[in-house]
């Protein structure tokens, strides 16, 4: 799924570049910059976040990506800063790129929450929604129910907020709110700006039903987690490139 994520990102980033008059291959190129540095940022947030419970005892499953254990937000700044590097070196304008990136970064989100669903993280509280879902015994989910006390040896997973699909079907959403906004942008850097505050919001949401995190980084009883205080800081942004960008990048001829 993450693969599928990043292809029909790019793909989709490169039919709208053309719009712009950036070439295609100058999108695809930039592929690889953008997984390398999401990989490793997302790899790197979800290690700082979970070094106690996963990886204080065997610090070598720090490299075992293939085992699952990104955090979207580590992604979202390690490909930002990927992209920033590719812009100077190739030249590429810094906002007008990150507009043409934006919706796909939404589009792609949406691939990789079904991986989260079918890997079973990433999962929501015990809920008795119709709705619900339960996962299989000795998924993440049952593993952290049991260790709570939640459930017996035998007994099955208490189902769960379907957290994973709620934030598939809001990107999807998100995607098709700034696929709109970018063809009526105002100034360069918009529809990047409207990403940020749109997924902080969206995110924060989605975050009062998520049942993944150790109790000892939930705050305010419990309803306060390490992804909103991340979301304070990204919204924050997206409200100062609204404020500053207008004046400083006004909408390029295409």
């Amino acid at each position: 799924m993450m693969a599928v994520a990043f292809v029909a990102g790019l793909w989709t980033a490169s039919r709208r570049g053309l719009r712009e008059g950036v070439p295609a291959e100058r999108i695809v190129d930039l592929g690889p910059w953008l997984i390398a540095g999401a990989i490793l940022g997302a790899r790197t947030l979800y290690v700082i976040t979970f070094w106690r419970e996963e990886f204080a005892s065997q610090p070598l499953g720090v490299i075992k990506v293939w085992r699952g254990g990104l955090v979207y937000y580590g992604g979202l700044i390690g490909a930002s800063l990927a992209f920033i590097v590719y812009a100077r070196l190739k030249k590429l304008p810094l906002w007008k790129g990150a507009d043409i990136l934006a919706p796909s970064i939404a589009l792609g989100y949406v691939f990789g929450r079904i991986g989260c669903f079918l890997n079973g993280c990433c999962y929501g509280r015990p809920c008795d929604q119709p709705w619900a879902i339960r996962f299989p015994n000795h998924s993440f989910a049952w593993q952290s129910q049991h260790k709570l006390g939640l459930v017996g040896p035998a007994d099955p997973a208490l189902p769960v907020y379907p957290t994973q699909i709620y934030e598939s079907f809001l990107n999807l959403a998100l995607y098709a709110g700034l696929a709109w906004l970018y063809r009526r942008k105002r100034f360069d850097g918009q529809v990047f700006a409207a990403y940020l505050v749109s997924y902080a919001v969206l995110r924060s949401f989605v975050e009062m039903f998520r049942g993944d995190y150790p109790q000892y980084q939930r705050y305010l009883g419990g309803w306060l987690t390490p992804a909103h205080l991340v979301s304070l800081p990204i919204l924050a942004a997206g409200l100062v490139l609204f404020r500053v960008l207008p004046t400083r990048t006004p909408r390029t001829p295409k």
